[in-house]
């Protein structure tokens, strides 16, 4: 790209396509003062070697702003002459963090973090953000269950949902989801899939894709309230009027351990503490202290992930191999998800170790994920790792396949073997929980029904 120009200031973001691209658009697009060299991509498999566009980057980036390996860092950095490296993505420990500073540090780079403030989005319509302390803490059913309460009070929800582009960013400047067949027509991955099919289900529009301000723009001829969907502990795109942060007590002091999971509790107007019922009761209680430390203003939900089993029978008593959803078992290091709780509770004779029925990538997943043993992550970024999945679940030796994702994977995998679904929604315990946050919310912002 040759030397400097100017007195612009270079930079690299580090990222996993999508917070990074956010913050490209919130703050470099059109400043004249800042050159955004490249972009790294780390935690989803194959999403670096690709462009951000010209027409996403804008007038300053006419052949667009090409996205490496996180791996090539240091490389870049000296061959760029960068003076300024951004970390924009979620759900890594300090540790990690500081790691990524130091590597940053000693090839020549400041290391940044941008704060909230300056990427929030300012909608026209009142919006309620549900994030997370840690990934695959329960923000969906969450979310679901915030539509719910919304509509049942007469009002349209519409859902906007965390990124997760990882197919031609130029065609998934902005999407729209309301059918199956919109699923289809987007080529979506079985980890989109997973949050926009619920939605769905429940009548709930939701929007998603790369150009947040786009997106808003379109969410908001539709809405009545904006509901921001949060991807692993992210914080929102989107400015919020009310702040809803899970959390999760099988992980519990990870509110004090990884970003930006800690910033979304100070940041909480509401706190909901989710599977309680198949927590250690002492785990709830260092959660809840440390939310209070953090945050003694934030409201705060003891709530159950209420699972069930479309046939049990097909459970109780049986070898049965467990899926569980992607994210939440892989960077979310879950040994285990709501299917291995239920699986458990039902009485399943044994659960099937998948690793010596792994093929291809997904085999390169227990590899890079060693907690993993008796779980089988629902992997499927691409057609050729969708394909490896559903080998994987064909040549298990099984009884019974129990899928905890939360879609029917039988839309998208060809499976052999007798497979249920376990599915799970959020059970808030006591009197305070979702509907009477949204009566409060609701008394501060009085919209037409």
């Amino acid at each position: 790209m040759g030397e400097p120009m100017g007195n612009k200031t270079r930079v690299i973001i580090i990222g996993a396509a999508g917070r990074d691209f956010h913050n490209f658009n919130m703050l470099y697009r059109n400043d004249d003062s800042y050159e955004v060299v490249a972009f790294t991509a780390a935690q989803i498999p194959d999403i670096e070697g690709r462009v951000y566009p010209p027409e996403l980057a804008g007038k300053n980036y006419p052949k667009g702003i090409p996205i490496y390996a996180e791996s090539e860092l240091p490389t870049l950095i000296k061959k760029y002459g960068v003076t300024q490296v951004d970390l924009a993505y979620s759900d890594l420990n300090y540790v990690e963090v500081m790691h990524k500073a130091s590597i940053a540090n000693a090839a020549g780079a400041d290391f940044k973090i941008i704060g909230s403030e300056r990427t929030f989005l300012k909608s026209t319509k009142p919006v309620i953000s549900v994030c997370a302390v840690r990934t695959g803490s329960g923000k969906s059913q969450t979310s679901r269950k915030v539509c719910k309460v919304l509509r049942e009070r007469g009002l349209k929800a519409v859902a906007i949902r965390h990124p997760m582009p990882y197919g031609d960013l130029k065609e998934q400047t902005w999407q729209r989801f309301a059918t199956y067949q919109d699923l289809d027509k987007y080529k979506t991955t079985i980890e989109e899939r997973e949050e926009y099919e619920p939605h769905i289900d429940n009548k709930t529009v939701v929007f998603a894709g790369v150009d947040y301000g786009e997106i808003l723009k379109r969410a908001e001829k539709e809405a009545d309230v904006i509901v921001w969907d949060g991807g692993n502990n992210d914080t929102s795109f989107i400015k919020p009027d009310l702040s809803i942060v899970v959390a999760d007590p099988h992980r519990a002091g990870h509110e004090l351990l990884y970003y930006p999971g800690e910033t979304n509790v100070r940041l909480a107007d509401v706190v909901v503490i989710n599977k309680v019922d198949s927590a250690e009761p002492k785990n709830v209680e260092l959660v809840k202290s440390n939310v209070k430390m953090l945050n003694p203003h934030a409201k705060i939900i003891e709530a159950d992930s209420e699972i069930t089993v479309d046939n049990p029978n097909m459970v109780k008593g049986k070898r049965v191999l467990i899926i569980e959803d992607g994210p939440t078992v892989t960077h979310g290091e879950m040994k285990y998800g709501a299917g291995f709780v239920v699986a458990k509770r039902i009485g399943a004779k044994e659960i099937i170790d998948p690793r010596p029925y792994a093929v291809g990538s997904i085999k390169k997943t227990f590899q890079k994920y060693p907690h993993l043993s008796n779980v089988l992550p629902a992997m499927g970024y691409g057609k050729q790792q969708i394909k490896e999945l559903e080998t994987t679940i064909n040549s298990a030796d099984c009884d019974t396949v129990l899928s905890a994702t939360p879609i029917d994977l039988r839309r998208v995998l060809v499976v052999e073997k007798p497979m249920v679904r376990a599915r799970y929604e959020l059970k808030e315990k006591g009197e305070y929980g979702i509907e009477q946050v949204i009566s409060d919310f609701l008394a501060k912002h009085p919209l037409k029904k």
